[in-house]
């Protein structure tokens, strides 16, 4: 049975990249084919898909700051739009009750409530894999819709509290005692060295504080979520994030693969389920409108709304306790779990055209845009420092030191990390925060001064879309990249970039020139 869903998940993913689908989209389909055929789901599936989720809000924990929780825009966009949200949805199930069709005409105001509010949360499997497919996860855009979606996980905890009656326990409160035992979980993780414990001692802190939370009756995944954020500041927290990234991504296969066993869907389901994601658009507006309310940029507004726009697993959760306690009947949770699946489909697409989209229709959707700007959207350029180098990381420091003692002070450097660029400045390194792929923060600088870009991200797609942003706010100067293999060498020189270096063939190259040195050359 096991290898019967690897092979349709491979087949159906494998056809999916084919088309240029998101893989994920391939596996919901091999879910609902394998359900149709007959097969069954096991504890072996769900064990996996609960495995996924896990390491995946472990992760976004690890690259997530706590601070970017109470930026207005956050905190108050989340919640208006879910009151927002649910009022709007509310209105269009009553009416499509009035037009007498079926599934929607016995429902009354309370389960018509609790349906708006499920759809109201926006899928976190879904956002994270869409903004790690795409490079985004520490873009402007990329940081809200990732902090929106943690708000929105408390919110669902705290309505699991309430429905189920599942009370946290006394013993919750001793929980705060794991920020004195930061510095020891700190001292363990600095013991592990870079070898295999490292993904080892990942696990052993996701699946530790899921069951550390489950024992005091709070939700296991709050759990791992929270302890990711806690050592977030810590030197391996990277480190850790790219060791669990392959172990989450084939867990989460199984999280997919779980939807389409949730029931065999008929065409009249489908249908409803078709009704219920016409309302994304007015989602997507909803957000967009808000953020912009807030002092958002309007790229930074249009991308978050766009990759926000899909409907959660946690309707499916909300959808099971209504049918527990006879509100809905066993046919909402296929309708629900289809409405997820498509919106999963929808915003895949979709967002493959997002920044074209935004660039057809930008002067219209900058009409919404404040002219108040928020603090991090102001930038003063450097003066008389024609070189910008772009990630701040071991490279990116590399040719920092390199190029600023060699010719004179002329490099400064950029980083979306604002921790990271608090550090630097602490060491005094001329390093700024930005993201360098908003098209809004180039053109805020005055680009006849900049001669060189240098790209040293690890990132291919954060490379074409740098240089695609460069490019449009008409950028004149020179562009160089890093790649670690060669076909990605090939790739951005293909996309127009001046210089590619191959991370391994340079160093190797300069290794041996340093190397060469030692040997004394004959007289």
């Amino acid at each position: 049975m096991d290898f019967i869903w690897i092979l349709f998940a491979f087949t159906c993913g494998l056809a999916a990249k084919k088309i240029s689908l998101p893989p994920s989209i391939g596996f919901l389909a091999a879910g609902f084919i394998l359900n149709i055929a007959g097969y069954q789901a096991d504890a072996s599936l769900s064990l996996l898909s609960n495995l996924g989720i896990t390491i995946m809000l472990f992760t976004i924990g690890l690259k997530l700051n706590i601070t970017n929780l109470f930026k207005t825009e956050v905190w108050l966009g989340c919640s208006l739009h879910t009151l927002l949200w649910i009022i709007v949805t509310i209105t269009f199930v009553k009416i499509l009750a009035l037009m007498s069709v079926n599934y929607f005409s016995d429902l009354d105001l309370m389960t018509a409530t609790l349906i708006a509010f499920a759809l109201s949360f926006s899928s976190t499997v879904c956002v994270i894999k869409l903004l790690e497919e795409n490079g985004e996860m520490r873009t402007r855009h990329g940081k809200l819709a990732v902090s929106i979606l943690v708000i929105q996980d408390i919110i669902a905890v705290a309505f699991l509290v309430a429905a189920t009656g599942k009370v946290p326990s006394v013993w919750a409160f001793a929980l705060l005692g794991l920020f004195l035992i930061k510095p020891l979980i700190n001292k363990l993780i600095n013991h592990v060295g870079h070898g295999e414990l490292i993904p080892l001692i990942g696990f052993f802190l996701a699946l530790g504080s899921y069951e550390l939370f489950e024992l005091v009756n709070i939700k296991g995944d709050l759990g791992a979520l929270l302890v990711g954020m806690l050592l977030a500041s810590h030197t391996k927290a990277t480190e850790i994030n790219k060791a669990l990234m392959s172990f989450k991504d084939i867990f989460l296969i199984g999280f997919f693969l779980s939807i389409g066993f949730t029931a065999i869907p008929t065409f009249e389901m489908l249908g409803l389920a078709t009704l219920l994601v016409l309302l994304i658009p007015v989602k997507f507006a909803m957000f967009y409108g808000i953020f912009t309310l807030l002092k958002v940029r309007c790229r930074s507004a249009f991308l978050s709304a766009l990759s926000l726009s899909n409907f959660s697993e946690f309707g499916l959760i909300v959808g099971a306790l209504c049918v527990a306690a006879g509100w809905l009947s066993n046919d909402w949770l296929v309708i629900l779990a289809l409405t997820m699946a498509v919106s999963f489909i929808f915003t895949n697409i979709i967002y493959r055209f997002a920044h074209t989209l935004f660039a057809k229709h930008r002067d219209f959707l900058s009409r919404f845009e404040r002219q108040e700007k928020l603090e991090e959207d102001i930038f003063a350029q450097p003066e008389q420092r024609p070189i910008v180098i772009i990630g701040m990381g071991r490279v990116g420091m590399g040719a920092y030191r390199a190029i600023n003692s060699h010719s004179g002070d002329l490099a400064w450097g950029l980083d979306a990390d604002k921790e990271k660029i608090t550090s630097l400045a602490e060491q005094g390194i001329d390093a700024y925060y930005g993201d360098a792929e908003d098209i809004h923060f180039w053109e805020s600088l005055d680009l006849s001064k900049l001669e060189l870009v240098l790209l040293t991200l690890p990132s291919v797609q954060d490379a074409i879309s740098i240089t695609t942003q460069l490019n449009a706010a008409n950028y004149k100067g020179r562009i160089a990249a890093v790649a670690r293999f060669d076909d990605e060498r090939v790739q951005l020189e293909e996309f127009g970039i001046d210089k590619v270096f191959n991370f391994y063939t340079e160093a190797g190259v300069g290794f041996a020139e340093e190397s060469l040195a030692l040997i004394p050359k004959p007289a």
